[in-house]
Protein backbone atom coordinates (compact mmCIF):
# COMPACT_ATOMS: atom_id res chain seq x y z
CA UNK A 1 0.00 0.00 0.00
CA UNK A 2 2.76 2.41 0.90
CA UNK A 3 4.65 1.69 -2.33
CA UNK A 4 1.50 2.33 -4.36
CA UNK A 5 1.03 5.76 -2.79
CA UNK A 6 4.64 6.69 -3.54
CA UNK A 7 4.13 5.60 -7.15
CA UNK A 8 0.97 7.67 -7.49
CA UNK A 9 2.63 10.73 -5.96
CA UNK A 10 5.67 10.31 -8.21
CA UNK A 11 3.53 9.95 -11.34
CA UNK A 12 1.41 12.96 -10.35
CA UNK A 13 4.43 15.13 -9.69
CA UNK A 14 6.00 14.14 -13.00
CA UNK A 15 2.80 14.98 -14.88
CA UNK A 16 2.50 18.36 -13.14
CA UNK A 17 6.16 19.10 -13.82
CA UNK A 18 5.75 18.17 -17.47
CA UNK A 19 2.71 20.44 -17.76
CA UNK A 20 4.70 23.29 -16.20
CA UNK A 21 7.57 22.73 -18.62
CA UNK A 22 5.18 22.69 -21.58
CA UNK A 23 3.57 25.94 -20.38
CA UNK A 24 6.99 27.57 -19.95
CA UNK A 25 8.15 26.52 -23.41
CA UNK A 26 4.87 27.73 -24.91
CA UNK A 27 5.40 31.10 -23.22
CA UNK A 28 8.92 31.35 -24.61
CA UNK A 29 7.74 30.50 -28.10
CA UNK A 30 4.94 33.08 -28.01
CA UNK A 31 7.08 35.89 -26.61
CA UNK A 32 5.49 36.10 -23.16
CA UNK A 33 8.84 36.93 -21.58
CA UNK A 34 9.98 39.53 -24.14
CA UNK A 35 9.91 42.83 -22.30
CA UNK A 36 12.42 44.97 -24.13
CA UNK A 37 10.74 48.25 -23.22
CA UNK A 38 10.30 47.66 -19.49
CA UNK A 39 13.39 49.59 -18.43
CA UNK A 40 12.64 52.46 -20.78
CA UNK A 41 9.06 52.72 -19.52
CA UNK A 42 10.39 53.07 -15.98
CA UNK A 43 12.66 55.92 -17.02
CA UNK A 44 9.85 57.71 -18.82
CA UNK A 45 7.62 57.74 -15.74
CA UNK A 46 10.26 58.74 -13.17
CA UNK A 47 10.15 62.33 -12.02
CA UNK A 48 13.27 64.47 -11.71
CA UNK A 49 13.47 64.15 -7.93
CA UNK A 50 13.52 60.34 -8.08
CA UNK A 51 16.26 60.43 -10.71
CA UNK A 52 18.38 62.85 -8.63
CA UNK A 53 17.94 60.68 -5.54
CA UNK A 54 19.02 57.58 -7.47
CA UNK A 55 22.05 59.41 -8.88
CA UNK A 56 23.08 60.58 -5.41
CA UNK A 57 22.81 57.06 -3.97
CA UNK A 58 24.94 55.57 -6.74
CA UNK A 59 28.30 54.35 -5.35
CA UNK A 60 31.34 56.19 -6.67
CA UNK A 61 34.88 54.91 -7.22
CA UNK A 62 35.85 56.34 -3.82
CA UNK A 63 33.20 54.19 -2.10
CA UNK A 64 34.48 50.99 -3.68
CA UNK A 65 37.91 51.22 -1.95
Amino acid sequence: MNTTMVGVMLATSLIIGLLGLIAFLWGLKNGQFDDEKKMMQGVLFDNEEDLRRAANNKPTKKDKK
